[in-house]
């Protein structure tokens, strides 16, 4: 099997099958990602997608679970990202799940009836970087998406029966727009209502955008105790039922489970450490890169 660059997949999806199937990030301008920066976006060949299916049913003939890379691959035509889910659970019938990134202007640009023709052709879940519902944020963070958009893409999956895997990013806002991220975030994903929600600390990458503002002064990083505090103002008040995936490394606290019926819990564990944990009293909290 053919990998191009450096390879991400979500931590839900640490037993996933990956199948490279664009290279890059059609977008790719975001401030505080530096994933795709030495890739210029472009879809594979269909052959060479095929031949690593193929290669695939021979290496791991039991696999279940499939993860499509890189990028936001929902941005390609309908017709060729169901030739390659077709191709999937062609070699693959016992397939339980097929999942890939996606964008929710991917989700907006497309008509409801491609989408459920992706949706019947084996696509599981699409895992959506929204990091804000801030309006000024995502601007400034060069997202290239409103609020506005999202709504509207995230209703077109819906409808087409799409679960979406949200992404959000505590600390995004720094330390002056901590909170108006906080609540603008949790009012957008309680319309948005993803299936899932991936909640992460924000790490500054090398070499990007925003660690230039962070090294001049631009952008001051949020303190860990806000940090806790975004969450709290997230638990206390998201109104929709959700599995929250908040174990990532780079959290505070790690959570995990289903929303609401954990929150109680995940409140406990959030209250004691905003309390007692020592990384309170720290300015910035020491993040792992991606």
């Amino acid at each position: 099997m053919e990998y191009e660059g450096k390879i991400y997949r979500p931590w839900p999806e640490a037993n996933s099958l990956l199948i490279q199937t664009t290279i890059g990030c059609s977008h790719n301008k975001c401030t505080f990602c530096d994933m795709f920066r030495e890739k210029k976006f472009r879809a594979r060949k269909l052959d060479d997608i095929f031949k690593d299916i193929e290669e695939a049913a021979k290496l791991y003939p039991h696999a279940v679970e499939f993860f499509l890379i890189d990028g936001n691959v929902m941005v390609m035509k309908t017709d060729f990202i169901v030739s390659i889910l077709t191709k999937i659970k062609e070699l693959f019938p016992d397939t339980r799940k097929i999942s890939l990134y996606s964008q929710y202007n991917d989700f907006r640009r497309k008509s409801i009836e491609d989408l459920k023709l992706i949706k019947a052709a084996g696509l599981t879940m699409a895992y959506v970087g929204l990091e804000s519902g801030d309006a000024q944020l995502l601007n400034d963070v060069k997202k290239a998406m409103t609020p506005e958009q999202a709504i509207e893409g995230a209703a077109k999956a819906k409808e087409a029966g799409i679960k979406v895997l949200a992404s959000i990013i505590f600390g995004l806002g720094g330390k002056e727009r901590s909170m108006e991220h906080a609540i603008e975030t949790t009012k957008l994903l309680n319309i948005l209502q993803p299936e899932e929600l991936a909640p992460m600390a924000l790490a500054i990458q090398p070499e990007t955008e925003l660690e230039a503002q962070v090294n001049n002064g631009e952008f001051i990083q949020a303190t860990p105790l806000q940090i806790l505090e975004e969450e709290k103002y997230l638990l206390e008040n998201m109104n929709f039922e959700t599995f929250y995936w908040g174990d990532h490394g780079n959290n505070i606290v790690s959570l995990k489970g289903k929303f609401p019926d954990r929150k109680e819990q995940f409140l406990v564990h959030v209250n004691h450490a905003i309390n007692t944990h020592p990384v309170v009293t720290e300015k910035v909290l020491h993040t792992f890169s991606w």
